[in-house]
């Protein structure tokens, strides 16, 4: 009898570990983002019209633009996903401030491909967390305009509608792999009172980039240049990694979260195929802490830069990934892959602590062009709090897609 309750004893307490709460670690780290987001609105200038940006390596200031920026939806969104996990209203009182500061955006034509990453992850999530009726009107709005980049002949949305060095616009037609992650604002309007056509537009152009922008060996090109009159496929190249043939680290996880992100939506197992074969390419190349250089081919490895962005984008993706595959292995494997760069990024080694207010270190931004190297950049902090909050969903035995 006594071995029973022993056993007993046993068996209740991995049952009650299994329906715990997160983990330690996962907490501890949601609560590490939260307090340098306190630091950080402590430090910001009182016009929420200043976003930030970026904080260069060895400086602790943070660098900031205005709402026309592709990156301004990030710090709200990171103001967001802190209220979503504390529930104090102090962030989304400062996630409402900075999210009203990006509403300008749809009073005219867009000037660039990304409406999707500047008001999905701001105004998006807002409209998530509370339903707020101005936002979902923001938000329909943007996708009309988003729409509007489309092209029927080339079958994707353009990016860069205006002069840009070394875009022979309006001649060429150029489309970037970031354009996967706009997406999403589509396919959540066509399904929330927009246009259906909406869906059609996100559908083609994943279609599209699926087609043209890879290599057999399932790595992606930054940008494919099509010929505006034709539609047709000129080229591949690649603007922000090492070389037309490399393999950009940020781009490949674009790649990953954009497709993973379109069988959620579509439910078209050819999508769901290859978002596995791009992740696999991006897995099979990483380093021992899973963090990747900023370009899979760049000189200099193991001395050359490394992108945290990257990594968060990826680790984001991979536990969405992990519910969505029907390979029990795969599923795993996946899951313990986005747990692992976490838990690299989590590391002192990743996290900024008490070097600057941001979450993270050690992201690049545009290489070749001199920009944001081994800097502090805000993409990485949104990813990473979305990641660790996707994770604690999951150790809770919930859908990713629930509130907290």
């Amino acid at each position: 009898m006594k071995r029973l309750g022993v056993l007993i004893v046993i068996v209740d307490a991995i049952i009650a570990g299994c329906n715990s709460p997160a983990p330690l670690a996962e907490r501890n780290n949601l609560d590490y983002c939260i307090g340098q987001a306190d630091k950080a609105v402590a430090s910001l200038p009182a016009d929420s019209a200043q976003i930030p940006r970026s904080i260069a390596n060895g400086k602790t200031e943070w660098r900031f633009v205005n709402y026309r920026d592709w990156t301004c939806g990030f710090w709200p969104g990171v103001l967001w996903y802190a209220y979503e996990y504390s529930k104090d209203d102090k962030w989304k009182q400062q996630a409402q401030r900075y999210s009203r500061a990006l509403f300008p955006l749809v009073d005219s034509a867009a000037i660039d491909h990304d409406l999707g990453f500047q008001v999905f992850t701001s105004i998006g999530n807002g409209y998530r967390l509370t339903n707020d009726p101005v936002y979902r009107s923001i938000l329909l709005r943007a996708a009309d305009t988003l729409s509007k980049l489309y092209s029927p002949k080339v079958g994707t949305i353009l990016s860069w509608p205006r002069e840009v060095p070394g875009v022979d616009w309006p001649l060429r037609h150029n489309t970037i792999m970031d354009n996967m992650i706009n997406l999403e604002l589509l396919f959540w309007a066509a399904k929330t009172g927009g246009d259906n056509n909406l869906y059609n537009i996100a559908v083609k152009h994943a279609e599209t980039t699926m087609q043209n922008h890879f290599r057999p060996d399932y790595t992606s090109y930054h940008v494919v240049v099509y010929d505006t009159a034709t539609g047709k496929k000129i080229k591949g190249v690649t603007h922000q990694g090492y070389s037309d043939s490399s393999m950009w680290a940020r781009g490949q996880s674009w790649a990953i979260y954009g497709f993973t992100m379109v069988y959620r939506e579509t439910k078209d197992e050819r999508f769901l195929n290859f978002a596995q074969k791009v992740t696999d390419v991006y897995l099979k190349n990483l380093p021992d802490d899973l963090i990747p250089y900023w370009d899979f081919n760049a000189p200099g490895i193991p001395n050359a830069p490394k992108d945290a962005s990257a990594a968060a984008v990826t680790a984001s993706a991979l536990l969405e990934l992990s519910t969505l595959v029907t390979d029990s292995a795969k599923a795993k494997n996946y899951r313990q892959k986005a747990e692992q760069m976490l838990q690299s990024l989590s590391t002192d080694k990743y996290q900024s602590r008490n070097t600057n207010n941001a979450l993270l270190l050690h992201s690049t931004g545009h290489k070749p062009n001199g920009g944001e190297i081994d800097a502090s950049i805000i993409y990485a902090d949104y990813y990473y709090i979305e990641a660790l909050l996707r994770l604690k969903k999951l150790s809770e035995g919930k859908n990713i897609y629930d509130k907290l």
